[in-house]
């Protein structure tokens, strides 16, 4: 391989290796303004847009042993990469098609699964991270409470009984 070709699949490489996830999209359409648009929200997720060779990104999926996105690999394809919230991510470009609609998602993977344009779509719907954490505490939260309450009721119904027996003595 030659050095400039090993240097543009490095790069990919590199790119592909700033989080577990990688979503693969068609920007013909795009203009200057709307990528970095897109950028800047992009960025406030911790991801980045980048635009690829089809050949380097085929050659650097393979060689982090990715699944297969040669069918994917047609036209124009940028990547988005990086931060840890594929979901959040994904709102971002669900957003900006749905705004400007010109940016498709062409297909994703996550981990080491692909997904489809319609599974990415279905990731977009999920809660942010910060609201799925804390549903997960209050779930973890909730037993703990309940035995609070549980154990806490003997005395106060203790507590009540005695209150009513010096009310009625009072009386």
């Amino acid at each position: 391989m030659r050095p400039e070709k090993k240097y543009l699949v490095d790069e990919v490489s590199d790119h592909l290796g700033k989080s577990d996830y990688v979503y693969l999209a068609n920007y013909s359409r795009i203009t200057v303004d709307e990528t970095a648009e897109l950028r800047a929200k992009l960025r406030n997720e911790g991801a980045e847009f980048h635009v690829v060779k089809n050949s380097a990104l085929n050659v650097a999926a393979k060689e982090r042993e990715m699944p297969d996105l040669g069918e994917h690999l047609t036209g124009p394809v940028a990547i988005i990469v990086g931060g840890n919230n594929p979901s959040g991510v994904a709102k971002v470009m669900k957003g900006f098609f749905k705004e400007k609609e010109k940016v498709e998602l062409k297909a994703g993977v996550l981990e080491d699964r692909l997904l489809t344009p319609e599974e990415i779509s279905e990731l977009a719907e999920l809660p942010s991270l910060e609201v799925l954490r804390a549903q997960l505490l209050g779930l973890l939260n909730q037993p703990a409470s309940q035995m609070v309450q549980v154990l806490a009721a003997v005395p106060r119904a203790m507590v009540q009984v005695l209150q009513a027996k010096v009310d009625a003595d009072q009386g």
